[in-house]
């Protein structure tokens, strides 16, 4: 299990295993925040908790944030999916470094395309250190 909290230690995630992947994304809001996600469901393998405020992002997604100090923690869809799911991402950029240092990189082109792009060879730890 991983588990990542905002500065100041009020909002705080975990990620039941490793994540295959973190992702970063280059769409007008991910390349602001400089996040890298892991992905699944809301209370299934990602558990959240702490007060947060959200940023809504059109119709899909909430972005949430820690009042306090700022920090982005997850997005979270808007609604849950056909199948009672919600899905939701986690920053990992949250978690101590070494915990996430070996996630593998994976680019996903949210500005033109709205693609996955090939892996580069780069983990976590290649961004941080």
């Amino acid at each position: 299990m991983i588990e990542g909290s905002c500065h100041c230690g009020a909002v705080h995630w975990s990620f039941a295993g490793i994540p295959d992947g973190a992702t970063a994304c280059n769409c007008t809001v991910c390349r602001r925040y400089g996040v890298l996600w892991a992905y699944d469901y809301e209370d299934e393998g990602i558990r959240v908790s702490g007060p947060t405020q959200a940023y809504m992002r059109g119709a899909a997604i909430a972005f949430h944030f820690c009042p306090t100090c700022g920090c982005v923690a997850y997005w979270r869809a808007r609604e849950a999916g056909a199948d009672g799911r919600r899905r939701i991402a986690v920053n990992l950029r949250l978690a101590p470094p070494g915990d996430v240092a070996t996630v593998p990189i994976d680019h996903f082109d949210g500005l033109d395309t709205f693609q996955d792009l090939p892996r580069d060879g780069r983990c976590v730890g290649d961004y941080w250190f």
